[in-house]
């Protein structure tokens, strides 16, 4: 029997009010670290173009994209899989475990081996559908007359196998270059640039947004489909809505980071943990916290052997892989 975290431990206002806070000083140590340590007073010089034309090339053009890009797939994921662990009321289901990430990153994959000349622009709705193939190919899995939270888990990781594996088929055939494919795989975030963080950004706020709003029906959803019904919920329409916008997140997040592993799947246990299991509380703190995990976690693997730097999987893989193995132990 899974057990969920129950009531909320601090005022939700205040703790959204201290993840924005956090966030705010993630992302200025994320502009300041790096190669190049900037002092205050060269940021704000870059920031605000006052006579620095480095600091300013260094700020505007190399760091400040790259901590919005973090932030944004941080954000993304951590949604997600909020999202999902409210659809399977199972705590160890995210958007990686599930089959997801790895349907984004087969379809990404395929496009870049497949017509190497891409556009940018196309790879985050190559990713989105890759993703909502994945969550639709879960679905039908697990559907039976209805969808049991422990089907859908099941049929997810098994989707994952699925994809994975098809995915190392199409790059078995191919020429692309050995580094770019191990930095997609282990999810990196080098050289992100102001085209990915456009590209991202749309998805962020759109499908953000209706997360937001949808949100309250996690804990509709809840309290058993039979409830739900005689409440009044279409129960499988608005599952499937929640699917659909998790694969969108989770899609637009790997189109640029690559596929990170456990951000959507530890950080839903923090917001939960701090502001109760409410889920229109907890979606707008995880997605706080998701961004200024993802954007230290950056921070760090950018500074650890400076000027070199390690795929930002790597971090979020240490970190998360232990609190899973936690919540293995005390969540089921």
């Amino acid at each position: 029997m899974i057990r969920e975290a129950a009531g909320s431990r601090f005022d939700a206002n205040g703790v959204l009010a201290a993840s924005l806070l956090l966030l705010a000083a993630s992302m200025t140590v994320a502009v300041s670290l790096g190669a190049v340590n900037l002092g205050p007073t060269r940021v704000l010089d870059g920031l605000f173009d006052r006579g620095d034309s480095v600091a300013r090339q260094i700020v505007w053009q190399l760091r400040v994209p790259r901590v919005l890009v973090a932030a944004f797939v941080g954000a993304n994921l951590s949604v997600a899989g909020l999202l999902l662990q409210g659809v399977t009321r199972n705590p160890l289901a995210g958007p990686h475990i599930l089959g997801l990430s790895a349907g984004a990153g087969f379809a990404s994959i395929t496009v870049v081996v497949v017509a190497p000349g891409t556009p940018i622009e196309l790879v985050a709705p190559a990713a989105f559908v890759g993703a909502i193939a994945a969550a639709l190919v879960v679905y039908g899995l697990a559907w039976r007359g209805g969808i049991s939270p422990v089907r859908f888990a099941l049929s997810g990781v098994a989707t994952a196998a699925l994809f994975t594996a098809m995915s190392t088929a199409v790059l078995a055939n191919s020429d692309l270059f050995t580094q770019r494919v191990l930095s997609f795989l282990a999810g990196g975030l080098f050289a992100r640039d102001w085209d990915d963080a456009y590209q991202i950004m749309p998805y962020t706020a759109a499908l953000g947004a209706v997360a937001f709003v949808v949100a309250g029906a996690l804990n509709v959803l809840a309290l058993g489909d039979d409830v739900a019904r005689g409440l009044g919920m279409q129960v499988e329409r608005m599952r499937l809505l929640l699917v659909v916008l998790a694969a969108g997140l989770t899609g637009s997040a790997v189109a640029v980071s690559g596929m990170l592993a456990f951000v959507g799947l530890v950080v839903p246990h923090g917001a939960r943990i701090l502001v109760g299991s409410d889920h229109r509380r907890a979606a707008p703190v995880a997605a706080a916290l998701g961004a200024s995990l993802l954007v230290l976690a950056d921070t760090l693997s950018r500074v650890v052997i400076a000027p070199a730097e390690i795929p930002v999987g790597i971090v979020t893989a240490v970190v998360g892989a232990p609190v899973f193995l936690l919540l293995i132990r005390t969540r089921t």
